[in-house]
């Protein structure tokens, strides 16, 4: 198979949360131990960090990776999702994985696959973790997909865990209380691992420090450790978030000699070194146009505070939201005079733009509804003049078609 018809195989027969939602869930860790088994478990062969939370690990993940390859190690990088290649997810020193290797994984192991049904991210997953054994790299920074415990990706012994913001996404799936969820996303607090909590959040932090504590695992509290007056190139006030938790992993994390200017090379340089995008990212001047991935309650409301702060004559919104989005929690939170363009994400979960509007309307908010996000961006910058601003966002399948 060419890289095209590879990809095409594995978006179309395989389940893909990304695509079609929790029906493509599978909550245990058999499948991916038996792929792991398989393949030589590939986990066991190269250092880790790894990475959960509900917003900011990815933010997170590629700030680790930036200041340990400024420190000079060999880093592999493992995200999800990505925005516009698959390949995306995979990366050594910011470079993706090459087509071949991503090919020829996938027709090595094919019959593996359909035999026992893996779904599409436990597939990525085994694809990363051989990968960067393969490469020996000297550690991968892995993001959790979605909760923590029952993750594809938790089957890593990791040098140190870090878990960024708690937050009420993906309810139907991980709880519908931030105890609940936190206590999911602290299942991959291992026995002996140091775990560093990045945001203090004062009702849930005695989860963390009560399944620490069970696993003999030394907790940080990243904001109470870490002063404030690290920054990063990264645009978008609330990576400062971030920024605390990263510093405080790379400071505990053992075995590894990474100087102070190392830590601050690689803040400044995160997009130059791992790719980074779709976080605060500006599209063009005259009008101003920035997108944002944030897609839930708390990422939003930190990006629409951001958003209101900036000069502007009118203020435009290009929104496209999945089906499952809780849409009562996150319509409240725009503001009523700006200007919608309602737009449907090019994939399966994409929420119908008529129904968006209608759902808006009940919120005050007025606007178009398109069937694309190219046509609900285009009529808006046709509509703008050039000191107006235009923010595109709502999911990041809403930001991919744009960046």
């Amino acid at each position: 198979m060419t890289y095209k018809q590879t990809l095409e195989w594995m978006f179309a027969q395989l389940p893909m949360y990304q695509a079609i939602g929790q029906s493509a869930l599978i909550a245990k860790l058999d499948n991916i131990l038996a792929l792991s088994a398989h393949l030589g478990n590939p986990q066991l062969k190269f250092k880790s960090i790894h990475v959960a939370g509900t917003n900011g690990k990815g933010s997170t993940s590629h700030m680790l990776a930036s200041i340990l390859q400024e420190a000079g190690y060999d880093v592999g990088l493992y995200t999800s999702p990505h925005l516009k290649d698959f390949r995306e997810r995979i990366r050594r020193n910011g470079a993706v994985v090459s087509e071949k290797f991503v090919v020829d994984f996938i027709s090595d192991n094919k019959a593996f696959f359909e035999t026992h049904k893996l779904s599409f991210f436990e597939m990525t997953v085994g694809m990363a973790f051989s990968y960067f054994a393969m490469q020996k790299v000297d550690i991968a920074i892995v993001e959790v997909g979605l909760g923590g415990r029952l993750d594809s990706t938790n089957i890593l012994i990791p040098e140190l865990s870090v878990i960024t913001n708690i937050g009420m996404d993906h309810t139907d799936i991980l709880g519908n209380t931030l105890e609940i969820i936190a206590a999911e996303k602290a299942g991959i607090i291992k026995p002996g691992v140091p775990v560093i909590i990045s945001e203090y959040q004062e009702e849930i932090v005695g989860v963390f420090t009560a399944i620490a504590a069970k696993n003999k695992a030394s907790i940080y509290l990243a904001e109470q450790e870490i002063p404030t007056g690290y920054v990063t190139s990264l645009p978008g006030n609330y990576q400062l978030r971030n920024v605390k938790g990263v510093v405080a992993a790379i400071r505990h994390l053992p075995g590894f000699i990474i100087s102070e200017d190392h830590i601050v090379e690689g803040l400044k340089n995160v997009i130059k070194n791992t790719g980074l995008r779709g976080r605060w990212e500006q599209l063009q001047d005259s009008p101003k146009v920035i997108c944002d991935t944030a897609h839930n309650r708390e990422g939003l409301s930190l990006v629409l505070d951001q958003l209101l702060q900036q000069p502007f004559e009118r203020l435009r919104f290009v929104l496209g939201f999945v089906k499952e989005k809780k849409l009562e929690a996150i319509l409240p939170l725009f503001p009523k005079g700006a200007d919608y363009y309602f737009c449907r994400p090019d994939i399966p979960r994409g929420l119908d733009a008529l129904q968006l509007r209608e759902r808006a309307e009940e919120y005050g908010l007025q606007g178009q509804a398109f069937p694309s996000v190219g046509e609900a961006l285009a009529a808006a910058l046709t509509a703008s003049s050039p000191d107006d601003l235009i923010f595109v966002g709502g999911s990041t399948f809403t930001v991919a078609e744009v960046v």
